[in-house]
């Protein structure tokens, strides 16, 4: 298989857009920093995410654990035909890197990659919130791309450096090739009842906090309300 490649590298500010008062949810004001642009331009890569990229709620999204996120390019197709849209393209989901020789079965927790002067590693699968949902229009969007496994990923960074579109990534590492993100997508989403997986997938040094507060609470009999997450203020 060829290496790795990041064919684009897609950063944004945080952009308003929306109608005051419309009927329709879907079309009211929202914030994101979804809507990113393509750079051919070497940027700087910190721990906390490239330089000039932002994010609206800094709560759920950014920070040393989703520095970098990541989306195969292979996905579109799938995505042009199950929404019957030609409008979905690389960089709609707000990814800073669309991705080839790469997807959620051959990339695993834990992958260590150098990339230009950076060195990233995989912290975890993205769980979507609304907002990708909001920007194609469609409201069941979130659960379909859960139900489908093509989630894209998230990386934490271990050296800064620059990086630029069209570079390829070496992988250095792979301490955890049972966690592909496929599996801990299936142990999120798919096996909710199976504790011994979840108690398994916990146990992984290099997933990220919130992946193993999640699992944890779930071996405590406490259940994750995805509700708000899913839809948010769409619904």
């Amino acid at each position: 298989m060829d290496e790795p490649y990041v064919h684009k590298l897609f950063i944004g500010k945080v952009k308003q857009t929306g109608k005051e008062n419309a009927t329709d949810r879907m079309d009211r004001p929202w914030e994101s920093g979804i809507f990113k642009n393509e750079t051919d331009e070497k940027i700087w890569l910190s721990k906390m995410g490239f330089s000039g990229d932002e994010v609206a709620d800094k709560k759920n999204h950014g920070g040393l654990e989703k520095a970098v996120f990541a989306y195969p390019i292979k996905h579109y197709t799938f995505w042009k035909e199950e929404l019957d849209s030609d409008s979905i393209d690389m960089g709609t989901m707000g990814e800073n890197f669309a991705v080839l020789e790469m997807d959620e079965f051959t990339v695993c927790i834990g992958d260590t990659y150098k990339i230009g002067d950076a060195i990233i590693q995989v912290s975890q699968p993205r769980q979507p919130c609304w907002k990708p949902a909001r920007r194609v229009q469609v409201m069941d969007f979130i659960l379909r791309i859960q139900q489908s496994g093509r989630t894209g990923w998230y990386f934490r960074v271990l050296q800064e450096g620059h990086v630029q579109a069209g570079s390829d990534m070496e992988l250095i590492e792979r301490p955890y090739p049972q966690w592909s993100i496929a599996a801990c997508n299936e142990v999120m989403h798919v096996y909710k009842d199976d504790l011994r997986l979840a108690d398994d997938l916990a146990s992984c040094d290099l997933l990220a906090g919130n992946w193993k507060r999640t699992l944890q609470k779930r071996l405590r009999g406490q259940d994750s309300n995805v509700e708000k997450r899913v839809f948010g203020p769409n619904k």
